[in-house]
């Protein structure tokens, strides 16, 4: 059977073809004159499609399953993702399978079906802990881990320790910049690319569960009427992204590049650090060729080395079946599949991200192992995105921590009166929607 893949880099197209297609179709299974039963997957992460079309994900499930076929839908980006989930569970036309985010899974648990009988489940290490009201409605393909990547030749050019504090972390960005930005005056001592503003978050989302220690931090300021205030994590940690932000060692224009820009730049050794997931490894890869000097450590949110060294890790793509599914069955059967050895393996093989799979341990690619020998006191915390109550008040409130990064950037950004701002407006949030 031929591989179905449907790229829909538009919402509005990606409506006009299910129009077309009449939504998800229910075609009966083998015992209905041989017509398949056909699901929908839709994802949006490009290494994975490379990965299925070289593969032929489609073909081989079908060696076990012939009278289930399997359409790829292929959205832009995640935030073309999103847009599109949200417009489709309006419409009641959710795809079979989708896959959520931590900070999703609560936005979309009445569209998802119960998974914590199935095996994928049983075995995934990181399921049960990302449970809502006991239901497992999502298995993490990966454990993600995040780094912060850096050339080590060029660290020992500029005489540049690998840091261990913020505050070393902060006057290494600097003393790279100043060492290799006098000649270059497109080098970013930290390569970040705040165009795209979701590039901001190892900073503004995770460095207040970094300075708490506490991964539910975001439902723990739902319960709070002044989380921004002086003196809490989340003030502390923003302070900290400030300081960083306004600095020059993020180069001459953060605000005018993006994500693959500021990767590219950093590949060419034209940037000192660049902070990303496990998964921005195999685009460093991509871009640069050789990595014999790269290395990796994990980010220093601790003032002293006498404090705790919290390290993020948390699950990652969240494949789930929705209630909108015709084909529930067949939908389960493609994910317990998808996490067997007749697929997950040689996909593990293929990324640079950790197994989360008990039954399919993986060894760290070399590169990312001397983060782990750096940080041998590390204290793992596993990130929430943040529950129901968060996300009404952040609606409430439009608190867009991305978005806040960016504005740090900006010239004369005043951090201590937007976050008194936001206190007002969280206070009055939580009256109104009645959140204890």
């Amino acid at each position: 059977m031929k591989k179905k893949i449907v790229s829909l880099l538009l919402v509005g197209t990606l409506l006009l073809s299910m129009t077309a297609c009449g939504g998800k179709k229910e075609e009966g299974g083998s015992g209905s004159g041989g017509k398949k039963t056909t699901i929908t997957f839709a994802i949006w992460d490009n290494n994975l499609n490379d990965f299925i079309e070289q593969e032929d994900m489609v073909g081989k499930f079908q060696e076990e399953y012939p009278d289930i076929d399997v359409e790829v839908e292929k959205l832009k980006d995640d935030s073309e993702y999103w847009n599109a989930m949200k417009m489709r569970s309006s419409a009641n036309e959710l795809p079979d399978v989708m896959f959520n985010k931590t900070f999703t899974l609560s936005r979309f648990k009445d569209y998802l079906v119960d998974l914590s009988d199935t095996e994928a489940a049983k075995n995934n290490e990181l399921a049960e802990g990302y449970g809502i009201d006991g239901k497992i409605l999502g298995v993490p393909m990966t454990a993600g881990y995040e780094y912060v990547y850096y050339w080590k030749d060029m660290f020992e050019e500029a005489g540049v320790e690998v840091p261990t504090t913020w505050p070393q972390f902060m006057e290494a960005a600097q003393k790279l910049q100043d060492y290799y930005g006098k000649d270059n005056p497109d080098f970013m001592g930290l390569a970040i690319g705040l165009k795209d503003t979701w590039t901001d978050y190892p900073f503004m989302e995770f460095m207040p569960s970094l300075e708490s220690g506490n991964g539910q931090n975001w439902n723990t300021m739902a319960t709070e009427d002044e989380p921004f205030k002086e003196g809490t994590d989340v003030y502390n940690a923003f302070k900290k992204v400030d300081e960083l932000f306004s600095s020059s060692s993020l180069g001459k224009d953060p605000l005018g590049l993006g994500n693959d820009q500021v990767t590219s730049l950093f590949a060419a050794k034209k940037g000192g650090m660049i902070a990303l997931g496990d998964w921005g490894l195999q685009n460093i890869e991509t871009n640069a060729g050789d990595i014999s000097q790269l290395g990796s450590f994990y980010l220093p949110a601790r003032n002293t080395e006498s404090d705790p060294f919290n390290v993020i890790v948390q699950g990652d793509s969240f494949m789930g079946v929705t209630t909108h599914s015709k084909n529930q069955e067949a939908a389960i059967k493609f994910v317990e599949w998808f996490y067997s050895d007749a697929w997950y393996p040689d996909y593990l093989d293929y990324i640079t991200s950790a197994s989360a799979m008990t039954t399919f341990p993986k060894e760290k690619h070399e590169v990312l192992q001397e983060a782990d020998e750096l940080a041998e006191d590390a204290n793992f915390v596993m990130y929430d995105g943040g529950g129901d109550d968060f996300q009404a008040l952040q609606n409430e409130t439009t608190f867009d921590y991305k978005n806040l990064g960016a504005q740090m950037a900006t010239k004369d950004f005043d951090l201590d009166k937007a976050l008194s701002e936001l206190n007002t407006s969280w206070k009055a949030a939580r009256e109104k929607l009645e959140i204890k």
